[in-house]
């Protein structure tokens, strides 16, 4: 006896599903880095398929922080490593841009 509205799955069936969500799958991931010699404390990095859905950053210079996060949402982390990375703030030999870009890169690593 067959239920009604439940269709009926051929030999194979629940494998073609399977494969076919692991082909579509969607890698998102949500990271967490601490800087080091800057202002910044604490930063929280969400991706989406390399893409960067959210950056949140605890403690700096709070505008400009703002300013860059959102400027950098919907962007290609490559392309946001290669345009932040080397950045300097003042005398200092790092910056919380080239921060962002190195928590970036140890994301990558990681995955």
């Amino acid at each position: 006896m067959r239920l009604s509205g439940r269709p009926r799955l051929k030999a194979g069936g629940i494998r073609d599903i399977v494969r076919s969500i692991q082909r579509n799958e969607v890698r998102s991931m949500l990271y967490t880095f601490r800087p080091r010699g800057v202002g910044s404390q604490l930063m929280e990095i969400e991706t989406e398929d390399n893409i960067l859905k959210s950056v949140r950053v605890l403690g700096g210079c709070d505008g400009n922080l703002q300013g860059i996060s959102r400027l950098v949402v919907g962007m290609d982390v490559d392309e946001v490593i290669d345009k932040l990375e080397g950045i300097r703030c003042g005398f200092k030999p790092t910056s919380c841009p080239d921060q962002l870009a190195q928590a970036l890169k140890a994301m990558k690593a990681e995955s």
